[in-house]
């Protein structure tokens, strides 16, 4: 399947989450990317796939909630370094500065690392979501300091736009030890 778009529910139920990510598995063709409980008792259903079975599941997934939605987006055309920093596997190599932004919310975040990855000429690192940390998320990109910068600017605009913003940092060289702690 060629992905080209993400789409996501956040939920405040577990149960719930089970039945959103039955509905929406069956609403369109997609491909499940995560789906899994997140910290203070909620449970998020992350998809992939073509923008209109994208669409096609989110909505099904927000009228299944009953009562329980929290958050929801889909963002189509989505950059493909999105897709990799999700499910990082294996460190990806540093290549100069290191940008880190955190936000109080999975869904932003995402769409927050949508906007780094095309605003700038840099590398998604790794995209982590709520799991031991809270309920929060985060990701983290290396590229060229000017790049860099302009990048989590990007990012950071989006989420204090939502007022969702924790914090953003830029390290222009940092210690290679930092970067071993990354992934």
């Amino acid at each position: 399947m060629a992905e080209k778009s993400i789409g996501l529910v956040e939920l405040s139920s577990v149960a719930a989450g089970f039945q959103v990510a039955d509905t929406m598995l069956k609403a369109g063709n997609v491909r499940l990317i995560l789906s899994r409980s997140i910290c203070s008792g909620k449970y998020m259903v992350l998809i992939g796939g073509e923008t209109a079975g994208v669409e096609a599941a989110v909505n099904a997934g927000q009228e299944a909630a009953n009562g329980c939605l929290i958050d929801s987006f889909v963002i189509a055309n989505v950059h493909p370094d999105v897709f990799v920093a999700l499910g990082r596997t294996q460190p990806a190599e540093p290549n100069g500065a290191f940008g880190v932004l955190e936000s109080f919310n999975v869904a932003t975040l995402i769409q927050a690392a949508d906007t780094v990855a095309k605003a700038a000429d840099v590398q998604l690192l790794e995209i982590r979501l709520a799991m031991a940390l809270g309920g929060k998320a985060f990701c983290t990109l290396t590229g060229d300091v000017a790049s860099v910068n302009a990048a989590v600017a990007a990012g950071r605009q989006v989420l204090a736009d939502a007022g969702v913003l924790v914090n953003c940092v830029v390290l222009s060289r940092p210690h290679p030890d930092v970067y071993r702690e990354v992934v």
